[in-house]
């Protein structure tokens, strides 16, 4: 029986490059890209796309849709790593954790669309506590998060590595308008009635992630402390593999949050910290954007889609 065959296209933006990283050596399939001649050629990349099992599209949102488009081969799956599909009907979106179920859905899906990095952050959060009923749907929420330069993409790395590095800006804060493409995303998939307020931001460090949602305790209800909250995660996370919840004794220790942490890794490390004299509490998450956020998750979509 011969191994599958996976097509990476785009696969030389900084989602497709740690996506090939990541399969190098692998036995159990066999990787497909176009040579540098092809990229562009649509026959040929039409034609790469409908002789594979599983393509991974590492594209613009509009050439994304442009390789859906020509697919014609009713076998061939698709792991969507833009944010063209994200809110589509038809897509399963690629969070195996978010709900019980979702990994098998994934497993089955002909079409997976991967989360974005930051909505990985902010659902992972706030789908459990949203479905427990531990914030009402229509909570006010403002989101904060501070990705690596390499959350721009080919872009933001010039910039920060390139002949013009010593110029790049240390820390940037952007979205103003209040109009990010993941605000509907995050509004979707946490089960948020109203669309929440989103305030993304770029530092000067290449990848990593981190994620802050801050709540007061006098808009919850009354038994809602950062006691359940936590409990509500851990035991929503309890067995995951990739996404852990840190014990509240050792957030409590924490004086810091350090985006870099998890760099490397598929891992998503979520986080309570309660001040009852005041009643606020604060919900963290921290991830690598190229992991967790990007490539990490379509391998693992990828392995659960060959599981099948």
């Amino acid at each position: 029986m011969s191994s599958p065959l996976v097509f990476i296209d785009g696969d030389q933006g900084t989602t497709g490059l740690q996506i090939h990283e990541r399969l190098r050596g692998r036995t159990d399939l066999e990787v497909v890209t176009l040579p540098a001649a092809q990229r562009k050629d649509a026959r040929h990349r039409a034609q790469a796309i409908n002789a594979c099992d599983i393509a991974i599209l590492c594209l613009p949102d509009g050439a994304a849709r442009e390789a859906v488009g020509a697919i014609v081969n009713p076998a061939v799956r698709v792991i969507d790593a833009s944010s063209a599909h994200r809110t589509q009907p038809g897509w399963t979106y690629g969070f195996p954790e978010m709900t019980p179920g979702q990994a098998g859905r994934i497993a089955t899906a002909h079409r997976v669309t991967n989360p974005g990095c930051y909505p990985t952050g902010a659902i992972g959060l706030l789908r459990p506590l949203l479905d427990a009923g531990l914030i009402a749907q229509d909570h006010p929420l403002s989101i904060y998060a501070v990705s690596g330069y390499s959350g721009r993409g080919r872009a933001g790395v010039e910039e920060h590595e390139g002949p013009g590095a010593a110029n790049a800006p240390l820390f940037q804060v952007y979205g103003l308008e209040l109009a990010h493409k993941h605000a509907p995303e995050i509004q979707q998939y946490a089960g948020l009635a109203r669309r929440p307020i989103f305030v993304p931001a770029y530092g000067s460090f290449r990848q990593g992630i981190v994620l802050t949602v801050a709540l007061d305790r006098r808009q919850l209800a009354p038994n809602v402390d950062g006691t359940a909250l936590h409990a509500c995660l851990a035991s929503h996370y309890a067995g995951a593999t990739h996404v852990h919840v840190l014990p509240l004794h050792e957030s409590r220790e924490l004086k810091q949050l350090d985006p870099q942490v998890l760099n490397g890794t598929n891992d998503l490390r979520l986080s309570v910290f309660p001040n009852e004299e005041h009643g606020h509490v604060l919900l963290s998450a921290v991830f690598d954007n190229l992991g967790k956020g990007a490539a990490g998750a379509a391998v693992q979509n990828l392995n659960l889609m060959l599981a099948q």
